[in-house]
């Protein structure tokens, strides 16, 4: 594994990330995330934002899914990762890098916006659920996967700042305008990659942006 300070895993710190991406390994592994891919199967395809989007394995999988996927993280290096990915797979992603507190899309425009494993301070967080309010289509779905408070007593990855955790209750307040389909806390077994392995603490949820 990587000497890359583990209490760092803070998703504004570049350098961290950049570091990461830059190896020659795929730091989570080229297959999408089990839960994303759970979701993403089972709804037909359209628009779909998936943020902090790191080497590409679930936007290059959606794409073989038949989405058009819109893409962004803070690293260079993740997104020439993640256009390699695309290469390989012989399907196409658009993929920018900038800051979340700076990104944009149009009203009323994805079908699905992914977060899987996006951890932002609270402050941020919830700023960017409103835009993503905003940028989903009415009947448009929110996908998360984020660790829980009860991931720091395990080795599985995840930052180590509780206040950048989530549980069930956390998500249901901050969404409250959003329709639940689905919200779960769940111990699970993670194996992507190398950077997420072993027992992990996870909230799943399914939302749908309602009028």
């Amino acid at each position: 594994m990587s000497d890359v300070n583990q209490n760092n895993l803070n998703p504004g710190n570049k350098n961290l990330w950049e570091t990461r991406y830059s190896a020659n390994e795929y730091a989570f592994g080229k297959a999408p995330n089990a839960f994303f891919k759970s979701v993403i199967d089972s709804y037909e395809p359209g628009k779909i934002l998936i943020p902090a989007a790191g080497e590409g394995r679930d936007a290059v999988y959606a794409a073989e899914k038949g989405w058009e996927v819109f893409a962004f993280d803070l690293s260079e290096a993740g997104r020439l990762k993640a256009m390699q990915l695309s290469q390989e797979k012989n399907v196409r992603i658009k993929y920018d890098v900038v800051d979340v507190k700076e990104v944009n899309y149009p009203d009323e425009f994805f079908d699905m916006i992914a977060s899987v494993f996006f951890h932002l301070p609270i402050d941020l967080r919830q700023k960017f659920y409103v835009s993503s309010a905003r940028w989903l289509k009415n009947g448009g779905v929110l996908v998360i996967e984020s660790f829980t408070p009860d991931q720091l007593k395990f080795q599985s990855g995840g930052p180590k700042e509780v206040s950048l955790l989530m549980d069930a209750k956390t998500i249901v307040k901050e969404l409250a305008d959003f329709k639940v389909i689905k919200i779960e806390e769940k111990e699970t077994n993670l194996d992507e990659g190398i950077y997420h392995v072993g027992k992990a603490s996870v909230v799943n949820f399914v939302g749908m942006k309602e009028k």
